[in-house]
């Protein structure tokens, strides 16, 4: 629905760069209140069930304690005195399942109020939120635009701090470690270079073949270590820029 961000601006982290579309998520918590409401509504018709049977015993339990007392005198019969106790279990029978079905109602209230809370959370990851202060490199996607799931929006990169990937040999490698400072040195212009430090960050396990990008073959088919350099760009340094390092 919106993405506010352009090639070669630069974002602060945790700003909200765009949203996507929530309508249907909204749609989705307003029917679940709906139901949540009705549900509601059912536990107030329970209660007042419940109220009504309750205030039927009680008048069952005043038949019943006169009914005992004309008993003692001969003027009722036991099977008056039966009924009256038949009919008090009957109606706590009636009360024990309409609060059965509160636990239910209950339970469904509950699952309903989950449901709620999934897509409030669906709706707060529905902003785009700029994940690192970094300069934007490629814009993918434009405004209104159907974005595809894992479908990258735009590509941000700290351009304050630059890697230098270089390669060592195996007599080199002695001389180096990681946390040294070395002189690293990039083209300033056909003649000259201009030369700044960087930190050595990691060094590689294992071996490998010079990659292709090394001009002669002779060097190509030596085995080199791959060894990375932290810079601090001052601004002059762009992303695949060439560049050594002197230690």
């Amino acid at each position: 629905m919106q993405l506010n961000v352009e090639e070669g601006q630069t974002i602060d982290s945790g700003v909200v760069t765009g949203f996507i579309d929530t309508t249907d998520l909204s749609l989705k918590i307003l029917q679940l209140e709906q139901q949540s409401n009705a549900t509601g509504s059912r536990l107030d018709d329970l209660r007042a069930q419940i109220a009504v049977q309750e205030q039927n015993k009680a008048n069952l339990v005043v038949e019943k304690n006169r009914v005992t007392n004309m008993l003692k005198d001969g003027a009722a019969t036991r099977k008056q005195l039966d009924d009256i106790n038949a009919a008090i279990s009957v109606i706590d029978k009636q009360i024990s399942s309409i609060e059965s079905q509160f636990r239910g109602i209950n339970d469904q209230t509950g699952s309903i109020g989950a449901q709620i809370a999934q897509l409030k959370e669906a709706i707060r990851n529905a902003r785009v939120v700029n994940p690192v202060k970094g300069t934007v490199l490629t814009k993918f996607a434009e405004t209104n635009e159907v974005a595809a799931f894992g479908k990258p929006l735009y590509r941000v990169a700290d351009l304050s701090v630059m890697e230098l990937r270089v390669y060592v040999t195996g007599t080199q490698l002695p001389q180096i470690r990681i946390g040294q400072t070395v002189k690293v040195a990039y083209d300033k212009d056909e003649k000259n270079n201009s030369v700044t430090e960087g930190v050595i960050s990691w060094i590689s396990e294992t071996a490998e073949f010079t990659p292709k990008t090394i001009q002669t073959k002779e060097e190509r088919i030596n085995l080199v270590y791959a060894v990375k350099v932290k810079v601090k760009n001052n601004g002059d340094l762009k992303i695949g820029m060439p560049g050594e390092v002197e230690w």
